[in-house]
């Protein structure tokens, strides 16, 4: 009977999560600059000698067939600077010089951050880097050379190493993804398996790079991202690094990606049960895994989200390959023969939860009525015993729900 069933609502809200700890530096790397001494920042700097560009490095840690999203948002004058930054952070190169023909066209060493920041952005494999270092020459008033140089945290034989083991790790995640599998699955896959061996630790070494998800199984959301950003490079998908914050006013970094032409927001972390709110409430068990924040419009993002990203953001406008869409769990009213559908779906593929997503607010306070209020869920979802209780989550800004089993 139904007064003998039982109605969780002990984790309402719980799943409209926070963003990144303020214990987090999302920051890509700290940045240690070479300036006369009456100028000198107050970060520890290292000095610099001019010297030559070394062109005898046989080797570069890029890889090959990534996105460079952030390259193609820049000008040509950028674009010179860029590729000699990147070149020399891939072979770690001690100092290069900066071409001067984009001195001569009216950039100078304020614009050297924003392309350094494009490089790591377009090149999730760099995980070695710790900064960078510039002198700037001058004549009177006029800038007409500058050095550059990044800053490491390991030698060249230790990041190789690295690099090799990363590579190892990855083959093996990406052998059980068929190259043949659509975008959209893709994509999927890749949020599925970072979250499925990640955990959300704020205290997780290397936990700014993708050796804290690859090698340690524990990063933060900028781990998460450009883990998530490694992967679908690999598999062909356009995947960049979006940074920001959330509406609570915390850092975090998250994903733009491409499916079928048509670009959406991916955030890792936020599908991650093991990232929490850290308010010290009561937790009780999650869902491994959601998915509110797979393939989602601009509008959706906002809600939470705020971009602060070094180059422009598309607006994201497509539904068609966000999950819910895809797996038929988006409601734009309250349909029993859709839900019943859900519902008989996720017990034909073994799954323990089910999620529904409304188009509006209209359509989820009507399904929470129905569902909550008038204990309808316990027509779609069966259980089991006395002691079984059907828990649900609600996240009221991205319209979702979330209905699961527990035992007590």
């Amino acid at each position: 009977m139904r007064n003998k069933k039982k109605l969780c609502a002990g984790i309402l809200m719980l799943l409209l999560l926070t963003g990144c700890s303020s214990q987090e530096v999302l920051q890509e790397v700290p940045q240690t600059i070479v300036l006369p001494e009456s100028q000198i920042d107050t970060m520890p700097v290292q000095e610099t000698a001019a010297a030559e560009n070394d062109n005898t490095e046989s080797f570069s840690l890029l890889e090959e067939g990534g996105s460079r999203f952030a390259y193609e948002s820049l000008d040509a004058q950028e674009q010179i600077w860029y590729q000699e930054i990147e070149q020399a952070i891939g072979s770690m190169d001690d100092t290069i010089k900066l071409s001067t023909e984009p001195l001569e066209q009216g950039m100078d060493e304020q614009d050297i951050d924003k392309v350094f920041q494009c490089v790591l952005i377009d090149h999730p494999e760099i995980f070695y880097t710790t900064g960078y270092t510039y002198t700037k020459y001058s004549r009177g008033e006029k800038t007409v050379g500058i050095d550059f140089a990044g800053t490491y945290d390991q030698t060249k034989e230790e990041a190789v190493a690295r690099a090799e083991a990363i590579r190892s790790v990855t083959a093996e995640w990406l052998s059980g993804m068929e190259e043949a599998a659509s975008e959209y699955d893709k994509v999927k896959a890749v949020y599925e398996a970072v979250i499925f061996s990640t955990n959300y630790d704020l205290s997780a070494a290397d936990n700014q790079n993708i050796a804290s998800v690859f090698l340690g199984g524990a990063s933060v959301c900028q781990g998460y991202a450009k883990a998530t950003q490694y992967l679908l490079n690999h598999l062909g998908v356009m995947c960049t690094l979006v940074q920001g914050t959330v509406d609570t006013g915390e850092a975090h970094a998250w994903n733009l990606v491409q499916v079928d032409g048509d670009y959406y927001y991916v955030d890792t972390t936020w599908g991650d049960a093991s990232y929490r709110m850290e308010n010290g409430s009561e937790q009780r068990s999650l869902p491994e895994i959601n998915y509110d924040y797979l393939c989602v419009t601009t509008e959706d993002l906002l809600r939470t989200h705020r971009i602060e990203a070094v180059i422009p953001m598309p607006e994201c406008t497509a539904t068609e390959a966000n999950y819910y869409v895809r797996e038929g769990s988006y409601f734009t009213s309250y349909d029993h023969e859709q839900m019943q559908a859900v519902f008989d779906r996720a017990i034909e593929g073994g799954r323990t939860e089910v999620t529904i997503k409304c188009a509006d607010e209209l359509c989820y306070q009507e399904i929470c009525h129905a569902l909550i209020d008038e204990q309808e869920i316990f027509s779609y979802m069966q259980i089991q015993g006395n002691s079984n209780t059907v828990t649900y989550a609600q996240n009221g800004k991205q319209l979702s729900l979330t209905f699961w089993v527990t035992n007590e």
